[in-house]
């Protein structure tokens, strides 16, 4: 397999670990979780040799204010006291945070960095944790020891000494805690940048501005109590299996109940099948599946707005006979826009709804007929949705659906996106986002002292750009692997080596280490499993799920090396360098997290009585206006959208491509080359394909085929030589695995209503290799 990439690193690296045995496909068919991921969880506490740890931390993980939250998804923790509110992808991403390998002085001494740049990202991850701050030397093309107060010197004097603090930006993933995300954005702003690029500006911007748009709050506003009571579940785009393995629960428990269940998703997906809760130890004995889904609907790659405007017209078809198919109350008192909307409905065509979903009138019918018979319905939605031109529109029609029949503002309605990491919610409540509002500015200033700017700054497309320019100098990593994770990999990465300075802050080795500026820094961190003492006792801190939760997380795990700082304390440690005449008490915060909060609850709008609310069992959800029938938009009430359906049928010969993780995957950490829920052993290098696509090309099982992206602006990408795999996936359309195929994603594809790259809608040609 050959792809483009940069000339420096040679031939791209394998991500995964390298193969033992050959491919193998074979379509699963057995009930998801249940004893295959109790045999995944063994191999993986052995092979991390985590026999004794790991089963501590199972018993710990998502445990109200008493344990650590899962670094893994923003899934809620279980409202019913539940001891064993754990996945299987949970213990995965527990255990390789716990590994008890290191990666040190005496590593890196020993291996060069374009040495390393040859090695799999696999193998970079499985060398274990860093211990010790490092900085690139490049004489010697090595990283060598830094003591903390010289690598925080380093980087403020980089900040300090720029012409314009624009010039700076500051990343952030989604496992940071409240605390140090108010923190981080606080030296931001300080600073003088709102250059705050995140990476919900890759996954859900388009949920948060199409939600703000038509709510006027930028989040779902069910909670897990209204799964747990809800007549109808609309599923789309979510693996649900491997992302947020814990709603398979909330799945069986619906099935169990009575509700309907509808998974919409190009790819009929494990957890749109059956499952056996490993908790329930009697399901567990008796191998005994439970159904998760009453209805699946498989429609073409960017064809779910088609679907819901579907959905839509039928209701208002059937309301000219059945006036209660139309909740017209609701409607006449919270909306906005309803007659435009329904003229809309009206004049879209059922031939066009059909052309452009891919499904037949009769099967968005039958979805239609489960929205009326609803008393109370939830539609739940993740990339899928999200990760097109058109995602902000598509957003919006989940919510003009739910309108009609007023599923907002009651027991068991309303819109529920699924946020895939542990806190990239809590990261944009706190602060990180590019775009402030005016109020939250102004509450900064007044309680922190300081002048934050008020123009826009840069989210990760413009941040990737503006590297590439050399207009940002220097690039600040807080978590992730930036490299690896954001669009058009080799142009990111070249964007990445013309900074004058890169800081990462991690816990293990990857990618973003290697690709780098002209100097860098790599500053390891506590772990969220990791004991994190200060001057004033066992810290803890706070994450919020995606459903508005807000709850303290505490390791309890010794640290992993003593040299390791945790992220507010090399926050703290990197602003006291960069702005030495601050008056903010750095050093005092860090002291006691309490006192962070105590600031974050006179400038966090909902934080109010923070350390007490916190402190409460399950501890606080941040209040909605919306789910209060509170609508904070331009015209008080509920908008509907008027938006035409974009036309999203593939060209003729080309295919509509989506990325994807793997199971045994977690963002751009993998595992392993397998992906058990999709029948895949020993390969990623793969695109699935329908069966019919593959015989008018000449494509048989296990054919490598090479593939060619179009960008917008007419330039084309390459993946060579990946092998074709037959699946039960819509006519036109493909997928394959992130990161392998961001290379195929252009840095100039990026919505226009979001500015998030397309990585669920890339044009194609797949041809049988040359």
């Amino acid at each position: 397999m050959t792809a483009s990439h940069d000339s420096r690193e040679g031939p791209t690296p394998r991500v995964g670990p390298e193969p033992t045995e050959e491919p193998h496909f074979s379509p699963y068919h057995h009930p998801a979780a249940g004893w295959g991921a109790a045999k995944s969880v063994g191999k993986v506490l052995l092979r991390e040799r985590a026999l004794v740890d790991g089963p501590r931390a199972i018993m710990r993980m998502n445990h109200e204010n008493t344990g650590f939250d899962c670094p893994g998804c923003a899934w809620p923790d279980d409202t019913k006291g539940l001891h064993l509110d754990i996945c299987e992808n949970g213990v995965k991403h527990v255990t390789w945070e716990m590994t008890p390998k290191r990666v040190g002085a005496e590593f890196f001494a020993a291996h060069s960095v374009t040495e390393l740049s040859g090695w799999s990202d696999f193998a970079l991850e499985d060398q274990g944790r860093l211990t010790e701050p490092m900085v690139y030397d490049a004489e010697s093309d090595h990283y060598v020891p830094i003591a903390w107060r010289d690598a925080f010197e380093l980087a403020g004097s980089a900040l300090r000494e720029l012409d314009d603090p624009d010039r700076a930006s500051f990343y952030t993933s989604g496992r940071l805690g409240n605390e140090a995300t108010f923190l981080y954005q606080l030296l931001a702003r300080e600073l003088g940048t709102n250059n705050l690029p995140d990476c919900s500006n890759m996954c859900h911007e388009a949920s948060g501005r199409a939600l703000q748009a038509s709510l006027g709050t930028g989040k779902g506003t069910v909670d897990l109590k209204d799964w747990e009571t809800t007549d109808a579940l609309f599923i789309m785009g979510v693996n649900a299996a491997s992302n947020a393995p814990r709603m398979l629960t909330a799945l069986a428990e619906a099935y169990h109940r009575g509700a309907q269940i509808v998974h919409i998703n190009p790819l009929v997906e494990a957890a749109a099948t059956r499952t056996i809760v490993p908790h329930d130890f009697t399901d567990m004995a008796l191998f005994k599946p439970t159904r998760t889904s009453t209805l699946n609907l498989q429609p073409r790659i960017g064809g779910d707005m088609a679907l819901l405007r579907g959905i839509s017209k039928a209701v208002l078809e059937q309301a000219r006979s059945d006036p209660k198919a139309l909740d017209q109350e609701f409607v006449d008192r919270y909306t906005a826009g309803f007659d435009a909307y329904r003229s809309l409905c009206e004049e879209t065509s059922w031939s066009e709804i059909e052309r452009q979903s891919g499904l037949d009138c009769d099967d968005i019918l039958k979805a239609a007929r489960v929205y009326r018979d609803a008393d109370r319905s939830i539609v739940s939605w993740c990339l899928g949705i999200s990760q097109h031109e058109h995602g902000v529109d598509t957003v919006r029609e989940i919510v003009n659906v739910l309108l009609l029949r007023g599923n907002l503002g009651r027991e068991g309605a309303g819109p529920s996106p699924v946020r895939g990491h542990s806190n990239v919610q809590g990261n944009r409540t706190c602060g990180i986002d590019h775009r402030p509002t005016e109020d939250f500015l102004r509450r900064l200033a007044d309680v922190c002292g300081i002048e934050p700017p008020h123009a826009h700054g840069l989210d990760t497309v413009g941040t990737i750009e503006a590297m590439r320019r050399g207009d940002v100098k220097v690039f600040v990593g807080m978590g992730g692997n930036f490299a690896l994770a954001a669009p058009d990999t080799p142009y990111t990465r070249e964007a990445l080596r013309k900074c004058d300075l890169t800081v990462q802050v991690s816990t293990k080795l990857n990618r973003s280490h290697l690709v780098h500026g002209r100097r860098a820094l790599i500053l390891p961190c506590l772990g969220r499993t990791e004991k994190d003492h200060q001057r004033h006792g066992l810290q803890s801190t706070s994450v919020e799920d995606s459903m508005s939760m807000v709850h303290l997380s505490v390791g309890m795990k010794r640290p992993a090396s003593k040299h390791l700082l945790s992220e507010p304390a090399i926050i703290a440690g990197i602003a006291r360098a960069a702005l030495p005449d601050s008056s903010t008490p750095w050093e005092w915060y860090v002291e006691d997290y309490d006192r962070v909060r105590d600031t974050m609850a006179q400038v966090l709008d909902g934080f109010e009585d923070f350390n007490r609310r916190v402190r409460l069992p399950l501890g606080f959800r941040i209040k909605q206006p919306a789910r209060e029938l509170v609508f904070l938009t331009p015209s008080g009430r509920a908008e509907f959208s008027t938006a035409p359906l974009p036309d999203v049928v593939p060209a003729r010969g080309t295919l509509a491509l989506g990325t994807m993780r793997s199971h045994d995957q977690w963002n751009t950490t993998i595992y392993s080359d397998d992906d058990r829920y999709r029948g895949v052993r020993n390969l990623r290098t793969l695109v699935f394909m329908n069966e019919d696509d593959m015989r008018e090309r000449g494509i048989s099982e296990f054919d490598p085929v090479d593939i060619t992206s179009t960008a917008k602006d007419g330039s084309h990408r390459h993946l060579d030589g990946f092998l074709a795999i037959p699946y039960d996936i819509p006519r036109g359309c493909a997928a394959g695995y992130m990161p392998e195929m961001n290379v195929l994603c252009a840095i100039g594809d990026y919505s226009t209503q979001s500015d998030q790259p397309l990585m669920k809608h890339i044009r194609v040609t797949v041809a049988p290799a040359a």
